[in-house]
C-alpha cells in the first residue's frame, strides 16, 4: 500500500514538473476515493443551462470553456457535500490552472450558501446556483454530490458519484493526467 501511494505521489510530482513526461493513464492513476470516478470511454456533451450567481447574475459553463473544470453539484442540506467542500477549494489552490466549479443545485437560498462558505472559510470558490436543477437534470445527476470532469471543451470525460477528497494526491495526479493528455 505505501509503494503504491509513493507511485502515485512520485507521478503527481513528475507531472507538475514535466508535461512531456505526462502521458500517464488517468484510468491507472485512480486510488482511494478516486477509485470511484468512472471515466468516459468517448466525451459527453454538457447541455446548457443558466445558472445564477449570489446576485442572481446570470453565468453559463461555456463561460470556463477553455480550461479543464472540476464541475461539483452540491446542496446546503447534503452532509456528505458539506464535508467535500473544503477539498474542493484547497484543490483549486493546487491546481490553479484548472477551474473548480461547485453548482448548488435545487433550492438553497443565497444566505444559507454564504453562511455555509463562512463557516467552512470557502473564499476562493464561486457561489453558482442551479436553483430549478435544469443543469443537475439534464446532465443525469440523480443524487449529491456529483462531480463531473469537463474537458476543455466542456464534455464531460469523467463522473464521480459521492464525496470524494478532491485534494488528494490521486485525485491531483488524475487530474493532471487528464489536463497533460489534451
Amino acid at each position: 500500500m505505501l509503494r503504491k501511494k509513493l507511485a502515485i505521489l512520485y507521478t503527481a510530482f513528475a507531472l507538475g514538473a514535466n508535461a512531456g513526461l505526462a502521458s500517464a493513464d488517468p484510468a491507472a492513476l485512480r486510488d482511494g476515493d478516486m477509485k470511484k470516478l468512472a471515466i468516459h470511454t468517448q466525451a459527453i456533451a454538457l447541455p446548457e443551462a443558466t445558472l445564477l450567481d449570489a446576485a442572481d447574475a446570470p453565468h453559463s459553463m461555456a463561460d470556463y470553456h477553455g480550461q479543464w473544470v472540476v464541475l461539483n453539484f452540491w446542496a446546503t442540506w447534503c452532509a456528505p457535500c458539506r464535508k467535500e467542500m473544503p477539498s474542493l477549494q484547497r484543490l483549486q489552490a493546487k491546481l490553479p490552472e484548472i477551474a473548480v466549479v461547485p453548482v448548488a443545485t435545487g433550492r438553497n437560498a443565497v444566505p444559507g450558501i454564504e453562511k455555509f462558505f463562512a463557516e467552512a472559510e470557502i473564499t476562493t470558490l464561486p457561489i453558482l446556483r442551479d436553483p430549478k436543477s435544469e443543469l443537475a437534470r439534464s446532465a443525469g445527476v440523480m443524487g449529491l454530490p456529483v462531480t463531473l470532469i469537463l474537458n476543455p471543451k466542456g464534455e464531460e470525460v469523467a463522473r464521480l458519484i459521492g464525496d470524494a477528497e478532491w485534494d488528494s494526491d490521486s485525485a491531483v495526479a488524475v487530474l493532471q493526467a487528464f489536463a497533460a493528455g489534451e
